[in-house]
C-alpha cells in the first residue's frame, strides 16, 4: 500500500519523535508513531487542522512510502466511541496498546476529519521498519488561498 507523510524539511520524517513528544490523536506523549494518510490530499487536511492559517508553514515535504500489505494491521477492533471522546482517551490508550505490543509495521484508521478514508499509523520501533520503502519525495507548499488573515 502507498501512503503519504507531510511533515518539515528540517525533521527526521519516520522517527516519530513530534508525537513522542506531544501525542496525537492515537497516542500519548511519550509513544513514538508516525501518521500518514493513504492519499495527499488527506494528508494535507489533516495537517490543516493543526495549522495556524495565517502562517502555514513552507518548509514541508511529501513522502510517499510503500508499505507491504501484510506488515498493515487494519482498525477491525477500533473502540467504537473512538471519535466521541473529547479528550481522545479510548483512541489513545487503543494506540498506545498497539504500538507498545509491536503487533504490526503499520495500523490503518479512520480519519477524524474524513471518517470514510484513512490514516495509517507507522510504529518507528517495529522490527520490520525496514520494510518500508521510499518511493518519492516532493517539497510541498499550500495553495495561498488556504491562508486567512
Amino acid at each position: 500500500m502507498l501512503a503519504v507523510r507531510l511533515a518539515p524539511a528540517r525533521h527526521p520524517p519516520f522517527d516519530g519523535e513530534g508525537a513522542r513528544l506531544f501525542g496525537g490523536r492515537w497516542n500519548s506523549a511519550g509513544v513514538p508513531l508516525v501518521y500518514l494518510s493513504e492519499h495527499l490530499s488527506l494528508a494535507v487536511l489533516e495537517s490543516l487542522v493543526y495549522q495556524d492559517r495565517r502562517h502555514l508553514p513552507n518548509d514541508l515535504v511529501a513522502y510517499t512510502v510503500k508499505i507491504p500489505d501484510v506488515l498493515i494491521e487494519h482498525s477491525g477492533e477500533v473502540p467504537p466511541a473512538w471519535f466521541a471522546d473529547p479528550l481522545r482517551r479510548q483512541a489513545r490508550r487503543f494506540g498506545d496498546m498497539w504500538a507498545r505490543e509491536l503487533r504490526s509495521l503499520a495500523l490503518r484508521v479512520p480519519s477524524a476529519v474524513i471518517p470514510s478514508e484513512f490514516n495509517l499509523l507507522l510504529n518507528p520501533r517495529h522490527a520490520e521498519i525496514e520494510q518500508l520503502e521510499r518511493v518519492d519525495e516532493q517539497p510541498f507548499a499550500f495553495d495561498p488561498r488556504l491562508r486567512v488573515g
